[in-house]
């Protein structure tokens, strides 16, 4: 029987039972599929950048690293924080005694600069999350050890977007010399030291002597190995050369590892915020047409989908802009009456076809689809979708690129149609929707279309204390951006797997592979 989303939650979240002594020292071994496209957080969104380098770096609020349903919010470098009744100042009051890690204090004037870069980047400066944003008037250091956010109106989920994982805290001093420094520098005031990286080989942190958490980090150190062949991954944690890989691993990965390890590997799966998502270049024809686009979605069969690729990668549901069974998500039923979700595949195929030649799209038109060179589950995937649309008469060449290549290519526009992925760190409208805001309220969007239908939807249902009138405001969001314009094409719900040396204490799996990756609660048994 498959449970909800809402269940599993509640089941992940029970007492794990007394806990155990964290036991001091050793060094953390782990695999990352890819290797960052550069170093700076604010920049990127991949796990390639976060796994290896989250350790370095705090942020100002955090998610509990034991809440296993991701949503439950704590101080990190703010040592607490009052809002006021009209729910737009938002004030926080920062540790003291915090520093970097070239010794020199952290203060208010640190994390404003570091926001500042975040929501008001200047040009040339690339900002991911910079739509989750749109709402703050100001960021002000009234104080050393105060900084408050001014919002223009007020917003419920405005803590959450605080909480992002990717919002490390950089120095104020190496910004206002050189504000892209972070691209190719690591320094912050995290549990761990950047020790070296060696492309293609390995990334090395060590313990912070000075870390403001005492007692913490609990290890020596962390190496984390760059492995891209699945197989790789598996034969070093088959073989205990490395104790995870925290990303996940595929179901059919998962039982070789336990056959393999028994006693000796540990298991935790969770539903996951996280979604393959088909990115079509409005700037280059025939895909400025939305009929093109939507020929693209109406040729995909995701329930027959659904039910073949989940025996073999790491997707699961079928799914629209929010996780299933989660507050906001669309019922199937309903979910089943926007183009490409229907379950007479013959009929949507038809319409496809019929849409192509409206167009004046000719049988066979050939165009390049750009993946990412991750195997999991973007090749099987990349695969799936290349012969759905064959299925409407369409050939199509796949380019499978380097991390930084794919990234690079899609923020530059480089591409006729790509994969694209939209994974959150928590499960919230807000943080799952702003991605698909006009390109230039958005730096995130790929897709390179100007709507302000949209951009006004998303700051109607970020608005909206209402819930069912959120509800309602989400759905008309996801109506106009999955079928009504068909700007993006969402594929298939995730399913976390993560397999690890039963050694590993202190980490637990979220609904986000982002999460947890500071490294400060982990330690290794004997």
């Amino acid at each position: 029987m498959r449970l909800p989303f809402a269940l599993l939650l509640a089941l992940m979240a029970a007492p794990a039972g007394a806990q155990e002594r964290p036991r001091q020292g050793g060094e953390l071994v782990f695999v990352v599929p890819a290797e960052p496209p550069s170093y700076d957080a604010h920049r990127e969104g991949t796990f390639a950048l976060i796994h290896p380098t989250a350790p370095h770096y705090n942020t100002l609020l955090r998610i509990d690293p034991n809440d296993r349903t991701g949503t439950r919010i704590v101080g990190d470098l703010a040592e607490s924080w009052t809002v006021a009744e009209d729910g737009r100042t938002y004030a926080f009051k920062l540790r003291r005694g915090v520093k970097f890690h070239d010794g020199s204090e952290m203060t208010s004037r640190d994390v404003k600069a570091s926001y500042d870069k975040i929501i008001f980047p200047p040009s040339g400066v690339a900002s991911n999350r910079k739509g989750i944003y749109v709402n703050v008037e100001a960021v002000e250091a009234p104080d050393r050890d105060t900084v408050v956010f001014r919002l223009t109106w007020p917003q419920g989920s405005f803590l959450s977007s605080l909480a992002s994982p990717f919002s490390w805290i950089y120095k104020a001093d190496i910004l206002e010399r050189d504000m892209r420094w972070y691209e190719t520098h690591v320094m912050g005031t995290g549990p761990f030291v950047f020790v070296e990286h060696v492309k293609g080989s390995h990334w090395v942190g060590r313990r912070n002597p000075n870390y403001w958490d005492r007692g913490k980090p609990h290890l020596d150190g962390y190496r984390a190995l760059f492995i891209k062949d699945a197989a790789a991954q598996v034969a070093a944690v088959r073989g205990e050369r490395a104790h995870i890989q925290f990303r996940g691993f595929s179901p059919a990965e998962r039982e070789s590892l336990v056959g393999a390890m028994g006693a000796k590997v540990t298991v935790q799966e969770s539903p996951w915020d996280c979604d393959l998502l088909v990115a079509m270049n409005h700037e280059r024809k025939p895909f400025d047409d939305r009929r093109v686009r939507r020929a693209l979605t109406l040729a995909l069969d995701r329930h027959e989908g659904a039910q073949a690729l989940s025996r073999i990668a790491i997707v699961k549901a079928v799914a629209g802009v929010q996780v299933p069974g989660t507050p906001f998500a669309t019922p199937p039923a309903e979910l089943e009456r926007l183009a490409g979700y229907g379950r007479d595949i013959d009929k949507a195929r038809a319409e496809a076809r019929r849409l192509l030649r409206e167009a004046g799209v000719p049988d066979g038109f050939a165009f390049t689809f750009k993946n990412r060179a991750v195997p999991m589950p973007y090749e099987p995937l990349g695969v799936w979708l290349i012969d759905q649309w064959r299925r409407v008469g369409l050939t199509v060449r796949q380019e499978v690129l380097e991390t930084a290549k794919w990234v690079a290519d899609n923020r530059g526009g480089d591409f006729e149609v790509s994969m694209d992925a939209q994974c959150g760190f928590m499960v919230e409208p807000d943080l799952d929707l702003y991605k698909f805001q006009s390109t230039g309220v958005s730096h995130n969007n790929y897709g390179r279309y100007t709507d302000r239908v949209l951009d006004e939807l998303y700051a109607r249902q970020s608005r909206a204390v209402d819930p069912e009138e959120r509800k309602r405001l989400v759905r008309e969001f996801e109506k106009r951006l999955l079928d009504e314009e068909a700007h993006y094409l969402y594929t298939l719900q995730w399913h976390r797997i993560v397999p690890h040396s039963a050694r590993v204490r202190g980490w637990t799996i979220t609904p986000s592979h982002f999460l947890n990756q500071q490294l400060d609660t982990v330690w290794l048994s004997e």
